[in-house]
C-alpha cells in the first residue's frame, strides 16, 4: 500500500463512499489513514471514522492466535475459504512481528494466504505490530470499524503468538480462539502465559499430522480448562481437533463459535462485553496520546538525554530520573 501525501489522500466524502461501496482499494486507503502517525492523518481518520461508525458494529471479530508454528496463516485460509464459499464476506487482518531493533515486518501474510486473498469475497490486510503489546497494531480496533462499515460479515484477527500477553486482542473481539499443536509441549507453556485463561476455545490444530498425539493432548487441556475460572457462567471453552491443511473439524468449530455468538446475544453478554471493550478502547488510546507528547517535548528529549547518561553511570536511580522527566513535562504543559 502506498505511503500517503497530500497529493495523493483522497477527500473524506471519498473515503466514506468507497469505503460504503466496499471499494477495495479505497477501503485500503482508508486503513492506511488510520493506521498514519502523521498527525494531520490521524485528524482526517477520526472524521472518516465518526462517518463511518454508525455502520460498523454487525460483524463476528474473532481472535486467533497460537505460538509460531501452530499453523495460523494454514488455519485462518482454509476457514475464510469455508465462510466465503458460504455467502459470507471475510477480512483477515493478520498482524506480523515487527523487528525490535529496525521496526522492520515482513508483511508476508499473503503470499501464505494465496487462496484467500484471490477470493473477491475476503480482504487480507497485513500490518505490523510495530511493537505494540500483544503484537495487535495501534489501529487494529479502527480499522476493524472500517471494514465493518464495508459490510465484511466476518472479521479475523491473527496475533503474532510470540509469547507476548494476548489481553490486548481478546478485548477487542467477541470470540478469542487458541491454536495449539499435540506433543509439543504447549500445555504448560499455555497456562504459563495465561492465554487459555483469555481462551473461548482450544483447537488443537494439525491433527492429521500428530493422530496418536491429539487424543492426549485434548485431554490435558479440557484438565488444565477444568481448573481455571471460566469467564463466562454460560460458557466453558470446548477443546476441538482439526486441520488447517485438509479442512478437517473446520465446519464443526466455526458451529459452534456461531453458538456461542447466539448465547451470548441472547443473554445480553455480547452487548456488555462491547462496553467494556470500547471503555478499554479508551484507555488505551490515552496511554498512546499521552506517550505521543511525552516523547515529542523537546524538552522532555533534552532531559531524557541526561537522566540516561546519568543512569548509565550509576548517579542516580530510576525513580528520581522519572521524577524529573514527568516534572519537566508538566512544566512544558502549562506553558
Amino acid at each position: 500500500m502506498p505511503e500517503l501525501t497530500k497529493s495523493n489522500v483522497p477527500s473524506i466524502d471519498a473515503l466514506f463512499d468507497g469505503v460504503r461501496c466496499a471499494d477495495r482499494a479505497m477501503i485500503g486507503r482508508a486503513i492506511t489513514l488510520v493506521e498514519s502517525r502523521n498527525t494531520e492523518h490521524q485528524a482526517r481518520a477520526q472524521q472518516l471514522l465518526h462517518r463511518l461508525l454508525p455502520f460498523a458494529g454487525k460483524s463476528q471479530r474473532v481472535g486467533i492466535s497460537g505460538v509460531p508454528g501452530v499453523g495460523k496463516s494454514t488455519f485462518i485460509e482454509c476457514l475464510g475459504s469455508k465462510l466465503t464459499e458460504s455467502g459470507q464476506k471475510v477480512a483477515v487482518l493478520a498482524v506480523d512481528p515487527s523487528s525490535g531493533r529496525t521496526g522492520g515486518s515482513i508483511l508476508g501474510d499473503k503470499t501464505r494466504m494465496d487462496q484467500l486473498s484471490a477470493d473477491l469475497n475476503a480482504f487480507i490486510r497485513p500490518s505490523p505490530s510495530a511493537g505494540v503489546l500483544g503484537g495487535v497494531a495501534r489501529a487494529t480496533r479502527e480499522t476493524i470499524v472500517v471494514l465493518e462499515a464495508a459490510g465484511f460479515d466476518t472479521v479475523l484477527v491473527e496475533t503474532v503468538g510470540t509469547g507476548q500477553s494476548e489481553t490486548m486482542v481478546a478485548d477487542m473481539v467477541d470470540f478469542f480462539l487458541v491454536l495449539m499443536l499435540p506433543g509439543a509441549g504447549d500445555e504448560l507453556q499455555g497456562i504459563k502465559k495465561g492465554i487459555l485463561e483469555l481462551a473461548d476455545m482450544v483447537a488443537v490444530n494439525k491433527a492429521d499430522v500428530f493422530e496418536k498425539k491429539v487424543k492426549q493432548a485434548v485431554n490435558g487441556y479440557k484438565s488444565a480448562l477444568h481448573i481455571m475460572s471460566d469467564a463466562s457462567p454460560n460458557w466453558h471453552p470446548p477443546v476441538v481437533t482439526c486441520s488447517g491443511l485438509t479442512g478437517q473439524g473446520i465446519s464443526e468449530l466455526w458451529e459452534r463459535i456461531e453458538r456461542h455468538r447466539r448465547l451470548m446475544t441472547e443473554n445480553g453478554e455480547r452487548a456488555t462485553r462491547r462496553e467494556n471493550q470500547r471503555l478499554t478502547w479508551l484507555n488505551t488510546h490515552l496511554q498512546d496520546r499521552l506517550m505521543d507528547e511525552f516523547n515529542s517535548d523537546p524538552a522532555v528529549k533534552i532531559m531524557l538525554e541526561e537522566v540516561r547518561a546519568e543512569l548509565r553511570r550509576g548517579s542516580t536511580t530510576v525513580s528520581t530520573a522519572v521524577d524529573r522527566l514527568l516534572k519537566t513535562f508538566h512544566a512544558g504543559a502549562k506553558d
